[in-house]
Protein backbone atom coordinates (compact mmCIF):
# COMPACT_ATOMS: atom_id res chain seq x y z
CA UNK A 1 0.00 0.00 0.00
CA UNK A 2 1.33 3.61 -0.58
CA UNK A 3 1.41 4.93 2.67
CA UNK A 4 3.03 8.30 3.17
CA UNK A 5 4.17 7.75 6.86
CA UNK A 6 5.57 4.57 5.38
CA UNK A 7 7.07 5.95 2.16
CA UNK A 8 9.02 7.83 5.12
CA UNK A 9 9.78 5.41 7.43
CA UNK A 10 11.01 2.87 4.92
CA UNK A 11 12.57 3.14 1.10
CA UNK A 12 11.58 6.96 1.09
CA UNK A 13 13.62 7.77 -2.16
CA UNK A 14 13.19 4.49 -4.24
CA UNK A 15 9.34 4.45 -3.89
CA UNK A 16 8.86 8.61 -4.16
CA UNK A 17 11.02 8.19 -7.60
CA UNK A 18 9.18 4.99 -8.63
CA UNK A 19 5.86 6.92 -8.22
CA UNK A 20 7.01 9.77 -9.86
CA UNK A 21 8.42 8.23 -12.90
CA UNK A 22 5.86 5.69 -13.77
CA UNK A 23 2.79 5.21 -11.46
CA UNK A 24 1.35 9.02 -11.34
CA UNK A 25 1.47 9.08 -14.86
CA UNK A 26 -0.34 5.43 -15.23
CA UNK A 27 -2.86 6.07 -12.62
CA UNK A 28 -3.80 9.41 -13.93
CA UNK A 29 -4.75 7.63 -17.18
CA UNK A 30 -6.61 4.78 -16.59
CA UNK A 31 -9.95 4.89 -16.47
CA UNK A 32 -10.99 3.03 -13.31
CA UNK A 33 -8.71 2.54 -10.41
CA UNK A 34 -9.75 -0.69 -8.14
CA UNK A 35 -8.65 -0.18 -4.23
CA UNK A 36 -9.46 -3.34 -1.81
CA UNK A 37 -10.43 -0.91 1.08
CA UNK A 38 -11.48 2.71 1.63
CA UNK A 39 -8.10 2.98 3.70
CA UNK A 40 -5.90 2.03 0.52
CA UNK A 41 -7.73 4.44 -1.09
CA UNK A 42 -7.58 7.28 1.61
CA UNK A 43 -3.76 6.92 1.51
CA UNK A 44 -3.39 6.75 -2.48
CA UNK A 45 -5.21 10.35 -2.38
CA UNK A 46 -2.94 11.91 0.66
CA UNK A 47 0.31 11.31 -1.29
CA UNK A 48 -1.27 13.95 -4.17
CA UNK A 49 -2.36 11.15 -6.74
CA UNK A 50 -4.51 11.93 -9.48
CA UNK A 51 -7.96 9.55 -10.63
CA UNK A 52 -10.57 9.61 -13.66
CA UNK A 53 -12.42 7.31 -11.46
CA UNK A 54 -12.01 4.86 -8.56
CA UNK A 55 -14.51 1.86 -7.11
CA UNK A 56 -13.49 -0.10 -3.61
CA UNK A 57 -14.27 -3.99 -4.11
CA UNK A 58 -12.45 -5.85 -1.48
CA UNK A 59 -10.31 -9.02 -2.31
CA UNK A 60 -12.26 -12.48 -2.46
CA UNK A 61 -11.72 -16.35 -0.84
CA UNK A 62 -12.31 -19.59 -2.42
CA UNK A 63 -15.54 -21.16 -1.32
CA UNK A 64 -14.26 -24.20 -0.64
CA UNK A 65 -12.03 -22.63 2.14
CA UNK A 66 -15.66 -21.85 4.18
CA UNK A 67 -16.10 -24.19 7.04
CA UNK A 68 -18.76 -24.79 9.83
CA UNK A 69 -18.23 -26.70 12.95
CA UNK A 70 -18.80 -29.66 11.79
CA UNK A 71 -15.66 -29.57 9.43
CA UNK A 72 -13.47 -29.04 12.10
CA UNK A 73 -10.70 -31.58 11.81
CA UNK A 74 -8.08 -32.73 15.02
CA UNK A 75 -5.07 -29.81 14.81
CA UNK A 76 -2.44 -31.41 12.96
CA UNK A 77 0.38 -33.54 14.18
CA UNK A 78 3.41 -32.25 15.17
CA UNK A 79 1.30 -28.84 16.52
CA UNK A 80 2.91 -27.34 19.37
CA UNK A 81 -0.53 -26.76 21.50
CA UNK A 82 -2.91 -29.97 20.80
CA UNK A 83 -4.53 -29.05 23.95
CA UNK A 84 -3.92 -25.38 24.54
CA UNK A 85 -5.67 -22.22 23.98
CA UNK A 86 -4.01 -20.16 21.50
CA UNK A 87 -3.47 -17.12 19.69
CA UNK A 88 -2.96 -16.80 15.60
CA UNK A 89 -0.77 -14.72 13.49
CA UNK A 90 -0.57 -15.44 10.19
CA UNK A 91 1.52 -13.66 7.97
CA UNK A 92 5.42 -12.48 6.84
CA UNK A 93 7.67 -11.78 9.88
CA UNK A 94 7.95 -8.10 8.56
CA UNK A 95 8.39 -5.12 10.93
CA UNK A 96 5.11 -3.67 8.82
CA UNK A 97 3.61 -6.44 10.58
CA UNK A 98 3.39 -4.88 13.83
CA UNK A 99 4.25 -8.06 15.73
CA UNK A 100 6.32 -6.18 18.08
CA UNK A 101 2.88 -4.72 19.28
CA UNK A 102 1.56 -8.03 19.73
CA UNK A 103 4.68 -9.69 21.77
CA UNK A 104 4.55 -6.14 24.15
CA UNK A 105 0.58 -6.64 24.54
CA UNK A 106 1.12 -10.27 25.26
CA UNK A 107 1.94 -9.59 29.19
CA UNK A 108 -1.77 -8.34 29.74
CA UNK A 109 -3.12 -11.78 28.30
CA UNK A 110 -2.99 -14.66 30.72
CA UNK A 111 -3.09 -17.75 29.87
CA UNK A 112 -2.57 -17.91 26.34
CA UNK A 113 0.03 -18.93 24.29
CA UNK A 114 0.50 -16.96 20.64
CA UNK A 115 1.47 -19.24 17.88
CA UNK A 116 3.28 -16.74 14.43
CA UNK A 117 2.88 -18.91 11.18
CA UNK A 118 4.35 -17.26 8.41
CA UNK A 119 7.96 -17.20 6.03
CA UNK A 120 10.47 -15.29 7.46
CA UNK A 121 12.92 -13.88 4.32
CA UNK A 122 13.91 -10.71 6.17
CA UNK A 123 15.48 -12.66 9.07
CA UNK A 124 12.99 -10.24 11.61
CA UNK A 125 12.60 -13.33 13.91
CA UNK A 126 15.59 -12.74 16.38
CA UNK A 127 14.38 -9.62 17.01
CA UNK A 128 10.83 -10.89 18.23
CA UNK A 129 12.52 -13.43 19.97
CA UNK A 130 14.99 -11.03 21.73
CA UNK A 131 11.88 -8.60 22.26
CA UNK A 132 9.92 -11.46 23.67
CA UNK A 133 12.64 -12.19 25.89
CA UNK A 134 12.39 -8.42 27.53
CA UNK A 135 9.16 -8.78 28.15
CA UNK A 136 9.34 -11.98 29.74
CA UNK A 137 6.87 -13.87 27.67
CA UNK A 138 9.25 -15.69 25.26
CA UNK A 139 8.23 -19.21 26.38
CA UNK A 140 4.38 -18.58 25.70
CA UNK A 141 5.62 -18.03 21.67
CA UNK A 142 5.89 -20.79 19.27
CA UNK A 143 7.40 -19.37 15.49
CA UNK A 144 6.25 -22.63 13.81
CA UNK A 145 6.99 -21.11 10.07
CA UNK A 146 4.46 -21.22 6.83
CA UNK A 147 1.48 -24.32 6.65
CA UNK A 148 -0.82 -24.36 3.94
CA UNK A 149 -3.98 -25.82 2.51
CA UNK A 150 -6.40 -27.62 5.26
CA UNK A 151 -4.09 -27.98 7.93
CA UNK A 152 -4.02 -24.04 7.61
CA UNK A 153 -7.80 -23.94 8.17
CA UNK A 154 -7.65 -25.93 10.78
CA UNK A 155 -5.40 -24.36 12.77
CA UNK A 156 -7.49 -21.22 11.92
CA UNK A 157 -10.80 -23.09 13.22
CA UNK A 158 -9.29 -24.14 16.82
CA UNK A 159 -7.57 -20.16 17.68
CA UNK A 160 -8.91 -18.44 20.09
CA UNK A 161 -8.22 -15.31 17.74
CA UNK A 162 -6.85 -14.10 14.43
CA UNK A 163 -4.49 -11.10 15.52
CA UNK A 164 -3.26 -8.88 12.56
CA UNK A 165 -1.73 -5.54 14.25
CA UNK A 166 -0.50 -4.52 10.99
CA UNK A 167 0.98 -0.32 11.17
CA UNK A 168 -0.12 -1.09 7.42
CA UNK A 169 -2.22 -3.46 5.27
CA UNK A 170 -3.98 -2.65 2.64
CA UNK A 171 -6.77 -4.97 2.99
CA UNK A 172 -5.23 -8.53 4.92
CA UNK A 173 -6.57 -11.41 3.00
CA UNK A 174 -5.95 -13.42 6.26
CA UNK A 175 -8.82 -12.03 8.13
CA UNK A 176 -11.47 -13.29 5.28
CA UNK A 177 -9.40 -16.71 5.45
CA UNK A 178 -10.12 -16.37 9.72
CA UNK A 179 -13.66 -15.39 9.39
CA UNK A 180 -13.83 -18.66 7.24
CA UNK A 181 -13.19 -20.87 9.08
CA UNK A 182 -14.98 -19.37 11.87
CA UNK A 183 -12.07 -17.63 13.95
CA UNK A 184 -12.73 -14.32 15.46
CA UNK A 185 -10.38 -11.84 14.18
CA UNK A 186 -8.90 -8.88 15.90
CA UNK A 187 -6.76 -6.22 14.07
CA UNK A 188 -5.73 -2.46 14.15
CA UNK A 189 -7.24 0.31 12.72
CA UNK A 190 -3.80 0.56 10.32
CA UNK A 191 -5.09 -2.69 8.62
CA UNK A 192 -7.56 -2.23 5.25
CA UNK A 193 -10.45 -5.06 6.43
CA UNK A 194 -11.16 -3.32 9.68
CA UNK A 195 -14.16 -2.07 8.24
CA UNK A 196 -15.29 -4.98 7.28
CA UNK A 197 -14.57 -6.61 10.63
CA UNK A 198 -16.56 -3.86 12.12
CA UNK A 199 -19.15 -3.99 9.83
CA UNK A 200 -20.01 -7.87 9.69
CA UNK A 201 -19.83 -8.28 13.54
CA UNK A 202 -16.64 -10.70 12.53
CA UNK A 203 -13.81 -9.29 15.70
CA UNK A 204 -12.95 -6.10 16.97
CA UNK A 205 -10.96 -3.23 16.29
CA UNK A 206 -8.18 -2.15 18.95
CA UNK A 207 -5.58 0.46 19.54
CA UNK A 208 -2.22 -1.20 18.64
CA UNK A 209 -0.66 0.27 22.03
CA UNK A 210 0.83 -2.46 24.03
CA UNK A 211 -2.48 -2.68 27.08
CA UNK A 212 -4.88 -1.58 25.10
CA UNK A 213 -4.37 -4.19 22.30
CA UNK A 214 -3.77 -7.21 25.39
CA UNK A 215 -6.51 -5.79 27.40
CA UNK A 216 -9.03 -5.86 24.89
CA UNK A 217 -7.56 -9.12 23.19
CA UNK A 218 -8.15 -10.72 27.20
CA UNK A 219 -11.86 -9.47 27.41
CA UNK A 220 -12.87 -10.90 24.31
CA UNK A 221 -11.18 -14.47 24.58
CA UNK A 222 -12.56 -14.77 28.09
CA UNK A 223 -16.38 -14.28 27.00
CA UNK A 224 -16.95 -17.50 24.71
CA UNK A 225 -20.05 -16.76 23.43
CA UNK A 226 -19.15 -13.65 21.83
CA UNK A 227 -16.01 -15.14 19.89
CA UNK A 228 -18.14 -18.11 19.08
CA UNK A 229 -20.83 -15.57 17.73
CA UNK A 230 -18.24 -13.49 15.83
CA UNK A 231 -16.98 -16.76 14.22
CA UNK A 232 -20.29 -17.50 13.14
CA UNK A 233 -21.47 -13.87 11.86
CA UNK A 234 -17.63 -14.08 10.25
CA UNK A 235 -18.63 -17.09 8.57
CA UNK A 236 -21.87 -16.15 7.50
CA UNK A 237 -20.59 -12.90 6.02
CA UNK A 238 -17.67 -14.83 3.76
CA UNK A 239 -20.24 -17.25 2.52
CA UNK A 240 -22.78 -14.43 1.73
CA UNK A 241 -20.83 -11.53 0.07
CA UNK A 242 -17.12 -12.58 -0.03
CA UNK A 243 -16.23 -15.43 -2.03
CA UNK A 244 -14.83 -14.73 -5.14
CA UNK A 245 -17.79 -15.51 -7.25
CA UNK A 246 -19.82 -13.04 -5.28
CA UNK A 247 -16.49 -10.48 -5.91
CA UNK A 248 -15.83 -11.11 -9.69
CA UNK A 249 -19.48 -9.65 -9.77
CA UNK A 250 -19.09 -7.01 -8.59
CA UNK A 251 -15.81 -6.09 -10.69
CA UNK A 252 -17.71 -6.80 -13.62
CA UNK A 253 -20.53 -3.77 -12.81
CA UNK A 254 -17.17 -1.51 -12.48
CA UNK A 255 -15.51 -2.86 -16.26
CA UNK A 256 -19.47 -2.76 -17.43
CA UNK A 257 -19.79 1.34 -16.30
CA UNK A 258 -16.41 2.06 -17.54
CA UNK A 259 -17.04 0.76 -20.60
CA UNK A 260 -20.51 2.50 -21.08
CA UNK A 261 -18.71 5.87 -19.27
CA UNK A 262 -15.86 5.29 -22.20
CA UNK A 263 -18.60 4.74 -25.34
CA UNK A 264 -20.58 7.68 -24.19
CA UNK A 265 -17.20 9.84 -24.43
CA UNK A 266 -16.14 8.57 -27.78
CA UNK A 267 -19.83 9.34 -29.24
CA UNK A 268 -19.77 13.38 -27.78
CA UNK A 269 -15.73 13.04 -29.11
CA UNK A 270 -17.51 12.51 -32.37
CA UNK A 271 -20.95 14.53 -32.90
CA UNK A 272 -21.17 13.52 -36.66
CA UNK A 273 -21.86 9.42 -35.24
CA UNK A 274 -25.43 11.25 -34.19
CA UNK A 275 -26.07 12.94 -37.56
Amino acid sequence: MLVAELLRRKSRWFKSAWIELFERRNLAKAAVVHFTSQLEKDEATKLGLNFNATCVVPNGIEEEEICDESDKRDLPPGFPLQHQRYLLFIGRINWKKGLDRLICALPFVADCHLVIMGNDEEQYQPTLVALARQKGVRERISFIGPIYGSDKRTILAHAAALILPSYSENFGNVVLESMAAGCPVVVTPEVGAAVLVLETGAGVVLDGSPEKLGRGIADLIADSERSRTMGQRGRDAVAANYTWEAIARRMETVYQMALEEHVDADQKARPEAHE
